[in-house]
Order: structure tokens, then sequence, then C-alpha cells
């Protein structure tokens, strides 16, 4: 691994780390006019939702320290191969899923439950709230996926 790709990834955690908590601060410190909802536009709302489960409410009801510590030891997973690949992308991908995962695992910590806040629907049909921690895993994890289609286009 070179020192540049290292350097990356350790932003890519810290950037996606802190935008996640930053928003979260911002959503406790309107907890209470978030608790109905506020309509940003027809189709999404700023919600304030305390979700002691995973994606979707998944394995809710299992213990906080359960869910941190599984987070944490695939945090660590991702770290090893962070060390061995020698891709930008994909230690910038790695690491904005580590920094989603850690943003979720001081919430657990924190409070025994991730702070969800963005809320997509459909007249009364919701997608489930999520926070930018959510987002960043998922996006981490699409850049994975689609890493080799694009290391294939700018050779």
């Amino acid at each position: 691994m070179k020192l540049r790709t290292s350097i990356l990834a350790t932003l890519s955690i810290l950037a996606a780390f802190m935008v996640d908590q930053v928003t979260k601060v911002i959503v406790f410190s309107n907890a209470k006019a978030l608790q109905t909802g506020i309509e940003v536009f027809a189709g999404f709302d700023l919600v304030f939702f305390q979700n002691d489960g995973v994606t979707f409410g998944m394995f809710a009801g299992v213990p906080w320290w359960g869910l941190t510590l599984l987070a944490i030891g695939i945090c660590c997973w991702l770290i090893v191969l962070i060390t061995r690949t020698h891709s930008q992308l994909e230690a910038c991908a790695y690491g904005i899923i580590i920094g989603g995962a850690l943003g979720n695992v001081i919430d657990r910590m924190r409070f025994g439950a991730v702070t969800d806040f963005l809320d997509f629907h459909l007249g009364n049909l919701h997608w489930p709230a999520f926070n930018f921690a959510d987002i960043f895993v998922v996006g981490g994890v699409a850049i994975l996926i689609l890493a080799p289609i694009i290391s294939k286009a700018h050779r």
C-alpha cells in the first residue's frame, strides 16, 4: 500500500464520520421540532427517529453492544483490506464505509440506538428513515461493486 492510498483512506474515514456526526448534532438540537417531521419538499421530510436495529429495523432488540461489536469487527476487516489494496478508489470506498459504520457505532454507544432523520416517501408509503452514515456505507459498497468497471474504463 502506498502512502497516498493510506492518506486517501484516512481522509475518507474522517470526512464520512464528520459529515455523519455534524448532521446528527443538528438533528439532536432540533429533535423536538422533528418529532412530527418537517417537509422539505413533496416526498422528503426531516424526522427524528431512534433505531435500535440495523437496516430496515432488522435485529431490533439486539443489545446495542452486540451490534457495536459486529460493526467494529467489520471495520477491522476493512482496515486489513485497505492495507492490501493498491487501488485508490477501493481505499476511498473502504474508508467511507468505515467512517459511516463508526458514525453509527458512536450513536449506539451514546444512545443505545442510531439516529435516523432522512425520510423519503410516496404518499403514505415511507422508505425506512436513514442517516448519512447509512448513505456512506451503501455508497462505499456500490463503489466497490463498480470499481472493476470504473478501473477498466480508466485504463
